[in-house]
């Protein structure tokens, strides 16, 4: 087909799989979208894009997969829109990557250069792998000047030198066909001994080489700190000042130019990639006043003089600074359940737990976060989460689900408690508290998501003696003898409770003050104006604050076995890359959604160039894992129940999400299937490639959470009636049933939904009315019946991006110094 032939094809008879993946690029894009094309189409007079069509086309992303490019590109079509129209629209846009959708794929780049940290005098490699039609030829840049002697798919620099840090490009040719690779960042530290030269990481991967070092400044003077971590990809930075993020503080140097006193304190640097996250030690900055005094009334003398007098005649007056109060750790365990075998299923745990695990990560807290625990289960957890505690520690326990409370003692509800429930088949958040003081934290805070009424079918009266301390803080949800809420929503939304503690969570102020401005907040809800108010109890004497730093205590080792304790159960597999005898290349990545829930994804990184066809999926998993064939290796991870981490996945993989990792007995052993066709084949029957992959135990498998037999401290302290293996157990009546506003086939869609799905019912439900208390007792009655929209505002642990926010600038100064129209 000729070029000018090409070029007169209307975009409406254009192939379903281009316009696809035109869509794809034109969605996702933010400043070189669909909207600034409709603003350029606008104002061409041949083909009008009034308001009303750009309104119509933003309407599409309220439906199931809807595109506003789509629609965009079918009223373009109407109006006589041709594919050469359309490519110059995009050549004005900028979008190199919607052009290349439009223009056949001569060339094309399979490896692509990775952004790398490492240190000065090891060695540089950068690669790029491209397959063309005719010879492809290599040429490499740094920022805008050639790199002498680089005609190679691989860059080799060896030794490293500071000053080969930079932007690097590849360009790749074949015949008359021109593409450039993606940007890769490289930072080369410069490591001496004055760093604090450190090589320690939770797993082996990130390797942390510069310290931030102790500091003492006066007022006015510049405060530099300075840390770096080697790895690939390269390691992304956050500041943090008392436990609390630095806004635009994200580069591995921080210099705050004229400081005042009040910028005193413990600085230190969080440290990731897209596998890792670490920490550097806190350091120390101390801002002292510049002081003038004056001596018998006539002559001034500096500070420097004062020290020099040994104090003399001088008299000044210092500011006193309070003591700063501090953690020797802190570690929290956040458990939701939803999917309750004999009670009515919930939603908002999952997003409640998601969104204040990220939180709590920013105060520097071990985070444990759990989905769907039975009781043996949740008390071995417990368990765990006990060996983390000593002297010092902070530590904090959030519970959502269902839950009661009977003569003081609060009790959480396990998934497969049985109906009705009984203590002996619930945790007592009581006696985990007793078990706290005695590990002698500083700080124990309870907040507890759960109903709290009367249990009619447990009479029983635990004699729980707590010590008297000065450090309990309790948030529950609600007040005693009432239910909390969750918004019932077709997509996802927090629950009443953590909807507004997740505004105030990482406020710099004592703990019980952060709880009364949410219960204020919550005051004004008036979807549960007079039925659901937050209660605080407390006998909290200092100001401790979840935002205050951590100091660890003198014994190093002691520290050090709880962390690796808790990076234990945090550890991701390696991820790999795959080859098979056909001579593709396959990577198989891993990331946590949760402690328990694994996300698996495959995409091709070699294919054949006689292959017409080729994917690679995921099977054959342990039974003790029920994972649905349906949902597996989904092209989308909405599509296997992958809504809150989809944002951080690589894009363009097969997904399968592994859930309930804690009832794993066995090494995690599965198959990896490659199938596809090649060009000369007669029929179009796959040929399949497999291999078996055991990445042991992931996440928090490894602690064996599944085991009956423990200690079960947190059951000791209570008087149980009966053995949890002999409780009664009942068939749910027909009066649990009958006040659903969700019934289980309804809840098991839920897991289909599609983000933009996310507009509240009219009704609401509470987080365990009817099974809550046992009683099988009616539901208030529907909430607002105008209904409320929430945001989709779950904060995501995204995956670094592989280089600086500069590279829009460098891509500009690059392609404008070779004098190059973007392609």
């Amino acid at each position: 087909m000729s070029d000018s032939l090409e070029r007169s094809t209307k975009i409406n008879l254009l192939k379903e799989s281009v316009v696809k993946k035109l869509c794809e690029v034109l969605d996702k894009s933010n400043t070189r979208g669909w909207r600034k094309l409709g603003e350029i189409v606008g104002n061409d007079r041949r083909f009008t894009v009034s308001s009303d069509d750009m309104e119509l086309c933003s309407l599409r992303v309220l439906e199931v997969e809807g595109s506003p490019s789509l629609m965009l590109l079918r009223l373009m079509g109407e109006r006589g829109c041709t594919a050469g129209h359309l490519i110059d629209y995009l050549q004005t846009l900028g979008n190199t990557e919607a052009l290349h959708c439009l223009k056949p794929q001569v060339l094309q780049i399979l490896i692509q250069p990775q952004s790398v940290s490492l240190i000065c005098g090891h060695n540089l490699r950068l690669s790029c792998h491209a397959v063309g039609k005719s010879a492809v030829q290599y040429q490499w840049f740094k920022s805008k000047e050639e790199v002498p002697n680089s005609a190679f798919p691989e860059l080799m620099i060896s030794p490293v030198s500071v000053k080969d840090a930079g932007f690097y490009i590849c360009r790749v040719n074949s015949g008359e066909v021109c593409e450039f690779s993606q940007w890769a960042q490289v930072d080369v530290l410069n490591v001496g001994m004055s760093y604090g030269l450190s090589y320690h990481s939770l797993d082996g991967r990130l390797k942390l080489v510069m310290q931030p070092q102790f500091q003492h400044l006066h007022v006015g003077e510049t405060l530099r700190l300075e840390c770096g971590a080697v790895g690939r990809p390269i390691p992304r930075y956050q500041w943090h000042r008392n436990g609390v993020p630095i806004p635009n503080a994200a580069q591995r140097r921080l210099m705050i130019p004229h400081v005042m006193q009040d910028h005193s304190g413990r600085y230190r640097c969080e440290i990731s990639s897209s596998t890792d996250r670490m920490w550097t030690n806190e350091a120390d900055v101390v801002i002292a006043p510049r002081i003038s005094v004056q001596i018998s009334g006539a002559t001034e003398c500096s500070e420097d003089d004062i020290y020099a007098l040994g104090g003399g005649s001088c008299e000044f007056l210092l500011n006193s600074i309070p003591e700063q109060l501090y953690a020797t750790d802190k570690v929290a365990l956040l458990i939701g359940n939803l999917s309750y075998q004999n009670h009515p299923q919930l939603k908002a745990p999952m997003v409640d737990v998601y969104d204040l695990t990220n939180l709590l990560r920013q105060l520097n807290f071990k985070v444990v976060s759990l989905l769907d625990l039975t009781e043996s289960e949740m008390r071995n957890a417990v368990d765990e989460f006990l060996l983390l505690l000593h002297k010092g520690v902070y530590g904090l326990l959030y519970y959502a689900g269902h839950g009661y409370e009977n003569y003081g003692n609060s009790f959480m509800v396990p998934v497969d408690a049985p109906n009705p429930y009984r203590s002996a088949n619930c945790l007592c958040v009581q006696s985990i508290l007793k078990l706290m003081q005695e590990k002698e934290t500083d700080l124990n805070v309870f907040l507890l998501d759960m109903c709290r009424k009367r249990n009619i079918h447990d009479d029983n009266t635990p004699n729980i003696v707590l010590r008297v301390t000065a450090n309990i803080v309790f948030g529950y949800a609600t007040c005693q003898d009432a239910e909390a809420f969750e918004l019932s929503s077709t997509g996802f939304t927090n629950g009443v409770f953590v909807k507004f503690l997740k505004k105030r969570l990482l406020e710099d102020e004592k703990i019980t003050v952060v709880l009364d401005r949410v219960a204020e907040d919550m005051g004004q809800f008036d979807a549960t104006k007079g039925k659901q108010a937050l209660e605080i109890r407390s006998s909290l004497s200092e100001r401790r604050a979840l935002t205050d730093p951590i100091l660890p205590s003198d014994s190093a080792s002691l520290v050090h076995a709880q962390s690796r304790q808790w990076a234990k159960a945090h550890e991701l597999p390696e991820s790999m890359c795959l080859s098979f005898d056909c001579g593709a290349q396959i990577k198989l990545g891993f990331a946590a959604e949760f402690s328990n829930v694994l996300v698996i994804y495959t995409y091709i990184v070699k294919k054949p160039d006689d292959m017409s066809f080729c994917q690679a999926h995921v099977t054959d998993f342990s039974q003790e894992l029920d994972v649905d064939p349906k949902e597996m290796n989904r092209e989308t991870p909405e599509e296997t129940g992958i809504y809150l981490l989809s944002s951080s996945l690589p894009q363009h993989c097969l997904y399968t999400r592994l859930s309930s990792l804690q009832k794993l007995r066995e090494e995690l052993v599965f198959t990896v299937c490659l199938q596809g066709t090649f060009a000369d084949m007669d029929d179009d029957h796959p040929v399949h490639w497999t291999t078996s992959i055991n990445i042991g135990k992931p996440l928090i498998a490894r602690l064996d959470l599944h085991r009956a037999m423990r200690r079960n401290s947190c059951m000791q302290t209570c008087l149980m009636p009966h053995s949890p293996s002999h409780s009664p157990c009942h068939s749910p009546g027909p009066e649990h049933q009958l006040h659903l506003c969700h019934g289980p086939h309804q809840v098991q869609d839920y897991n289909r939904l599609s983000p933009q799905q996310r507009y509240l019912d009219v009704c609401e439900h509470p987080h365990g009315a009817a099974g809550g208390c046992g009683s099988g007792s009616s539901y208030y009655d529907n909430l607002n019946q105008c209904g409320y929209e929430l945001a989709y505002d779950c904060a995501g642990l995204g995956v670094p991006i592989e280089a600086s926010d500069d590279i829009s600038e460098v891509q500009a100064v690059f392609i404008n110094s070779l004098q190059l129209e973007p392609q």
